[in-house]
This record gives structure tokens, sequence and C-alpha cells, in this order.
């Protein structure tokens, strides 16, 4: 796999957290946790603190990312407690899911693509999402002045109202801004929206 800057960023820093022994849920995935329910997907689940979870919970889990440093540290965790999570090391910029979930989540990889490379992930992800079943998606948008952790390959800060257009034909059960200081006097704005397909199917 070619290592892009993005990845090589966050696999240093996976590698820190391991180390740390940093494994606590971050915001966004606390709020995922309580829609998640039968078959997850974890699509770019760095450390997979939140897949983690999900498998002791009893949900049956397949975890994907790019850093190697993450799925190493998730293969292993998961097998010393007989979890039942697959993890799997991928280029999710063009990787093609073959199955479909009752969950899905996103959180913090599609801006690491470029613009159109993230609009036709997110269109695969909510197209595998089974009906009445639910995607959590979280994203950097535009207001963002922290560049750091993105790649000359390019990234995709998502205009504010872009999730609820992208899922005007589901139900959306939460759909949040968040914002916060970063280093050298930037900012970072997420938006995260929680969805439910409607039963009888439809994409965006």
């Amino acid at each position: 796999m070619i290592q892009n800057a993005s990845v090589s960023f966050f696999d240093l820093q996976f590698q820190r957290q391991v180390a740390a022994g940093e494994h606590a849920l971050n915001p966004f995935e606390r709020a995922a946790l309580a829609h998640l329910k039968g078959k997850l997907l974890d699509y770019g689940c760095g450390l997979g603190n939140l897949a983690l979870e999900a498998a002791r919970r009893g949900q049956s889990v397949l975890a994907l990312d790019a850093s190697s440093a993450a799925i190493a540290y998730l293969r292993e965790a998961a097998d010393k407690e007989s979890l039942p999570l697959k993890a799997l090391e991928a280029d999710l910029r063009t990787f093609e899911l073959t199955e479909d979930f009752d969950s899905v989540v996103c959180i913090g990889l599609l801006m690491f693509f470029d613009c159109p490379t993230a609009h036709a992930q997110l269109q695969a992800l909510q197209a595998r999402v089974r009906p009445g079943g639910v995607l959590v998606l979280n994203v950097l948008t535009q207001g963002t002045t922290y560049m750091d952790m993105f790649s000359p390959q390019g990234h995709c800060l998502f205009a504010p109202e872009e999730l609820r257009d992208s899922f005007r034909s589901w139900e959306i059960v939460s759909l949040t801004r968040d914002e916060f200081a970063a280093p050298a006097n930037t900012t970072k704005v997420f938006a995260t929206v929680i969805a439910r397909k409607p039963a009888q199917g439809g994409d965006a």
C-alpha cells in the first residue's frame, strides 16, 4: 500500500497512543455507540476503541484502517478477549465493500480524501447500510484552519450543510457541529450526522 502523509501522521500518533495507554473513546465515538446494533462496519477505525467496545457488547465487527500500527494493535487486543472482530489494513480511498451492515461508522476519515473520492465513498457506505440501519459520519468542515495532518494528495473540507443534503432521504437522528482549538491558534470544525436509512431502502 502506498503511504501518504496523512497515513504516516496517524501511524505515529497511534503508536504514541498505544505506548501511553490512551484508549478512551473520543466524544464522537461515545455519541455513536448508543445507536449501534447488529453487524457493524467501522470504516477508518483508527486504534479501534469503538470497534472493541461494540464487540464487547456482542456486535459482529469489521474494522478497516490504512494504518498498519492501528490494525496490528486492534488484532492483538481483539484476540486477547476472543472478540467477534475482524480487523483489516486497507486503502479506504479505493476499498470496495461486498457485504451489508446494520450499522456503519465512519469517524474522522473522509476529509483525508480528495472531494470526488470522499463523496464516492460516502455513497458506497450509504449503499451498504441495510434498510432500517444506521450510519454515523463525522468529518471536518469548512472553517477548519488546522491543516498539518492533510496529505498533498488531497483533502476535502465539507460545506456546512453538505451532510444534511447527503442524507435528505434518510431520518436524521442527530446533526451536530463542534469546534475545537488546535495548535498554533488554528481550529478544527467538525460535523457529525447520525442517520437511519428508510426501512424500504433509499440512498441519498
